[in-house]
């Protein structure tokens, strides 16, 4: 079974950054998206950012030009580079990989911006 395995998360002071990885434990085949979910404390999980297979990105507003998504030199790998962050930001950031009719989801990595 497929694993998205996710590291880099934890706790930064405003207008700090963050590097978060994400790495399948095999590999994924005709891959369409693979992306940035995030959720917040008693809050739904929203989308951060999708980057798809031909490298066609998408950013929430809220991260628009602050969040940078890429793709690894592997092809199961995905980076979400987080600049300028608030404590707004803060919430559990999970992966996501969609492959033909299959949805995979990381565990989660815990981001908190606090001072």
């Amino acid at each position: 079974q497929v694993q998205l395995i996710e590291s880099g998360g934890g706790l930064v002071q405003p207008g700090g950054s963050l590097r978060l990885s994400c790495a399948a434990s095999e590999s994924i085949f005709s891959i369409n998206t693979m992306g940035w979910y995030r959720q917040a404390p008693g809050k739904q999980r929203e989308l951060v950012a999708t980057i798809t297979s031909v490298g066609i990105t998408n950013y929430a507003d809220s991260v628009k030009g602050r969040f940078t998504i890429s793709r690894g030199g592997a092809k199961n790998t995905v980076y979400l580079q987080m600049n300028s962050l608030n404590p707004e930001d803060t919430a559990v950031y999970y992966c996501n990989i969609r492959a033909l009719v299959y949805t995979y989801w990381g565990q989660g990595t815990q981001v908190t911006v606090s001072s």
